[in-house]
């Protein structure tokens, strides 16, 4: 069923630069308990763009605010804004997928043009993000199927705006080992990656680090180091098939070289056998076998044959 109610307490907005805003008012509070009881009875909670004061004054007031406000009162996991226009873009007019906080807050202060309902709408995911709602999203072209998209696939079609990033590169922990499985099992067929069996996966987790986006592992690889010769290998690098050309190889491979850097190596190396190309497109070259640290020349699979190569890092 459908509630409603006064569930929004405002003040007048009162005498701005001369101009008496009347009966405009702004947001004082949410009763956050009257809401709850009605969820909590399965209801629908309908909120109007009309607030109350304690003295029974009714005032107008702004709706992208009682709906900021509200999830911010309930701690939401999401606010969602439907967007009249084509949602937000890069200065080379492709969607923008993902902004954290900081990220939202220098588009506003920059000098690149947004039109008013961006800018609102901005404002107010930012103010969302800053109270606990976890994910704001401003989806465009709602009335196109536009916001069953955004909530039932894994990168939606409009803006996701987060505290923090929706996708990060981090260190793998055991529950991650099925994730990992999944990712290189199809290279592994193909010959491109020695083939790890999951106990192998539980014993070397520690060596793995993951990108994960919204629970899904997107890419992975395992850095391995020789500190006795100031080297380190990157090995069982791996993307998701959804997300090859998206220029997650390599963000691995820049992370794969500053965690190096802090383990004190002055070299990154890897065998392949199918992807020389692209290595050496990124400065990679090719290193001899017997300049190998020796612990990895006696693990060496001379059937498999694998090209080494060398990056000064």
């Amino acid at each position: 069923h459908l509630a409603s109610g006064n569930y929004v307490t405002a003040r007048p907005y009162g005498i701005r630069n001369g101009v008496d805003f009347g009966h405009t008012g702004e947001i004082r509070k949410i009763d956050r308990q009257s809401i709850l009881r009605n969820l909590d009875a399965n209801a629908v909670v309908l909120l109007s763009p009309l607030a109350y004061s304690p003295t029974g004054e009714v005032f107008n007031v702004n709706s992208e605010e009682v709906a900021t406000f509200t999830a911010a009162a309930l701690g939401a996991d999401k606010l969602i804004f439907l967007l009249d226009g084509k949602g937000l873009r890069d200065s080379r007019r492709r969607p923008i997928s993902q902004l954290t906080v900081p990220a939202a807050s220098r588009l506003l202060a920059g000098r690149r043009k947004l039109d008013a309902e961006l800018r609102t709408h901005l404002h107010s995911g930012i103010r969302a993000c800053e109270n606990d709602v976890d994910r704001v999203h401003l989806i465009p072209g709602w009335n196109r199927g536009a916001l069953l998209q955004e909530l039932y696939t894994r990168d939606g079609v409009g803006t996701l705006l987060s505290a923090e990033d929706f996708e990060v590169t981090r260190q793998a922990s055991v529950d991650d080992i099925h994730g990992i499985a999944e990712l290189i099992a199809p290279l592994e067929a193909q010959g491109l990656l020695v083939k790890r069996t999951r106990e192998d996966l539980e014993m070397c987790i520690d060596k793995f680090y993951v990108m994960e986006r919204d629970g899904l592992i997107t890419a992975c690889a395992a850095l391995i180091s020789y500190q006795d010769e100031g080297l380190a290998e990157m090995a069982s690098l791996a993307v998701h098939p959804d997300y090859r050309n998206s220029g997650r190889g390599d963000a691995m491979l820049r992370y794969a070289e500053s965690r190096a850097r802090e383990a004190r190596a002055h070299g990154l190396f890897v065998l392949t056998t199918q992807a020389s190309h692209w290595f050496r497109e990124r400065g990679f070259v090719s290193l001899e076998l017997g300049k190998l640290p020796v612990k990895r020349r006696q693990l060496y699979n001379y059937r498999r044959n694998s090209r080494v190569y060398f990056k000064q890092i």
